[in-house]
Formats: structure tokens, C-alpha cells, sequence
């Protein structure tokens, strides 16, 4: 892999209606939809050897809207459990509220098992035979693999990516 791409989903109902949506299978909404397809207009010119997604909805159709706008085989994207959301415990579905400390709730994926998560997943893509990789997943695996990227880059301090955020992480 010489280039890897990463792209947090399109906006989700559950993101919408403002609320930790971690593991649940929120779906994109209509304006999740259109922001994918303005993310793809942002790999004009780029040739994407592949595709890679979380396996859940919100990230699965974002990944498929791409592939449908820049002409890459749906069924050639590739499905990993490696870069679902973080597992946010008791506070999946209540009302998000920024800046947590993490560690006081039950059940919630602390910041170095998401971060082993990314050093597997980077590793993981590293071993495809691909020259470049779109990555769609979650903002805070997304963060973590930044982190893994650039070690200087604390995961508390990485700033989360935007919906249908299309990022050149390598």
C-alpha cells in the first residue's frame, strides 16, 4: 500500500438525532447519501486499487455510494470487523456530549485496545496487494489510526474527522 485514503461515513440517522451510535446499525440518511457522493467527486483522478469498509450499514453504503460514483465494483469491497466503531458500552444511544473521560463508563473500548485495533488494522491493509486504498470506517478508528501513523499524534489530540470527511492518511 503506497496510499491510503480514509473517510468516516456519511451523516447516520443516529448522528443526526445527536446520540453515541457506536455498535448500533444506524442507516445513512438522505443527506448521509449525498455527502458520499460529493466525498467521491474528491478522488477524481485518483485510481483506487480498493475498497475497504467496516462491516456496518452506516459505513457499508457509504463505501458502496463511492464505488457507485467512481466506477469500483460493489462486490469487490472488502469487509473488515478490524475497523468497526468503537464499542461505547452504556453510552451507546444517549445524547453525545463531547470531551467523556471514557473510562468511567462500563463497556466502553478504551483508547489502547483501539489503538492495538488500528496498529492490526494498519498492518492488515499494509499486507493487501494494492497500490492505493479508500478506507471508510468511523472517526474514532480513524483517529487511532492516525495515531498509529504518526505516533506524535495522541489519540486524545486528534481531532475527529466529519462526516463523509475524505482524508489522505498516507
Amino acid at each position: 500500500m503506497k496510499h491510503l485514503y480514509f473517510m468516516r461515513h456519511g451523516i447516520s440517522e443516529m448522528n443526526q438525532r445527536g446520540l453515541f451510535s457506536g455498535r448500533s446499525d444506524t442507516p445513512l440518511t438522505k443527506e448521509g447519501i449525498d455527502q458520499c457522493k460529493k466525498a467521491a467527486a474528491d478522488l477524481e483522478g485518483v485510481v483506487v486499487d480498493l475498497i475497504v469498509s467496516s462491516p456496518m450499514k452506516r459505513t457499508y453504503d457509504s463505501a458502496r455510494v463511492i464505488a457507485d460514483e467512481i466506477g469500483y465494483p460493489e462486490n469487490k469491497i472488502i469487509l473488515s470487523d478490524l475497523f468497526m466503531e468503537r464499542e461505547l458500552g452504556e453510552l451507546e444511544g444517549t445524547d453525545y456530549r463531547k470531551g467523556l473521560n471514557l473510562k468511567k463508563y462500563e463497556g466502553v473500548e478504551q483508547n489502547e485496545n483501539l489503538l492495538a485495533r488500528a496498529k492490526i488494522g494498519l498492518e492488515y491493509l499494509n499486507g493487501l496487494d494494492a497500490d492505493t486504498i479508500v478506507l471508510v470506517s468511523h472517526s474514532a478508528i480513524g483517529r487511532a489510526l492516525k495515531s498509529v501513523i504518526d505516533p506524535k499524534q495522541k489519540l486524545h489530540r486528534v481531532s475527529s474527522f466529519k462526516n463523509a470527511e475524505l482524508v489522505k492518511l498516507i
